[in-house]
């Protein structure tokens, strides 16, 4: 069942940005994970995959608290699969927040970080910004986000670690790869106009593993085809968020590249993120037309 009542993710503070916010973050999704059992069906997709997909770069990524999950193919599995997960997520001591079915909350072992698992799905059957309630679970549900099936349609098994009660315990999840990731986050970019989008689409584009933004273009393409018309706007609407290098786009990775990397030039990372933008945009054109 669904319910149309939802305006988006809200939070007291936002979501916090530092090594420490993202080594909680994934050490709360090994747990859950663990809880679960076996790999879960779900695939991440937020803030905790930049630096995956950038792991060779020299330059870190901010991270954040937030575990964003997409599970189209959790829901598919039916009943089973997300009362389990309900399950795992009280195991692992998170809770809902504020009655919301599709966010839950927990506190991080170690210090007072609090870990954000927000479940998110892309379902024809389901108005877009619904809330969709699981059946046979209490209080769990998901999001209806247009744009995040891309996640869930590229994906890569990854192995975390993290060590609980005196062990360390490893997992294997779903992770969204360069494509999925950059298509969903284009589609996030356009509808809520938040600087950490921005930031995360120009240092996936700049530091990613395969060799930058025209090569990531040439991923895009090669995974999603002509199904890259249907989301042509929100492409659009990024590389005019990052026409030049005051626009709010580069403005967004200059300022939180400057937390992270104190010692860089403000115009070089501003320059850097318009020319990654246009360099990507470009590549998709042979797609687009």
């Amino acid at each position: 069942m669904f319910r149309s009542d939802w305006s988006g993710p809200r939070s007291e503070t936002g979501s916090i940005r530092s090594r420490t916010a993202r080594d909680a973050a994934e050490a709360a999704l090994v747990r859950i994970v663990h809880h679960y059992g076996k790999r879960p069906e779900f695939v991440v997709l937020g803030g905790l995959v930049p630096e995956l997909l950038c792991a060779q770069s020299r330059f870190r990524h901010a991270g954040t608290t937030d575990v964003d999950v997409q599970v189209d193919l959790e829901i598919a599995c039916g009943v089973v699969n997300t009362a389990r997960l309900e399950r795992a997520l009280r195991n692992a001591e998170f809770v809902p927040w504020q009655g919301q079915v599709w966010s839950w909350r927990a506190e991080a072992p170690a210090g007072p970080t609090v870990v954000k698992f927000e479940l998110i799905a892309d379902l024809s059957s389901a108005p877009a910004g619904a809330t969709i309630v699981f059946d046979k679970c209490d209080s769990l549900g998901a999001v209806n986000l247009r744009g995040t099936r891309f996640a869930s349609r590229d994906t890569e098994v990854r192995e975390l670690s993290a060590r609980m009660g005196g062990v360390t315990h490893r997992v294997k999840v779903n992770v969204t790869g360069l494509a999925g990731f950059l298509l969903a986050k284009a589609a996030a970019a356009f509808s809520r106009r938040k600087a950490k989008d921005w930031y995360d689409i120009a240092f996936v584009l700049l530091h990613n593993d395969v060799g930058g933004p025209s090569v990531a273009a040439t991923r895009v393409r090669d995974r999603f085809g002509d199904e890259i018309d249907g989301v042509a706007t929100a492409f659009d609407d990024l590389r005019a968020n990052f026409a030049v290098i005051d626009a709010q786009g580069p403005q967004a990775y200059v300022r939180q590249m400057l937390i992270d990397h104190p010692d860089l030039d403000p115009t070089t990372l501003a320059a850097d993120a318009v020319l990654a933008i246009e360099e990507f945009h470009r590549g998709l054109q042979q797609q687009l037309g």
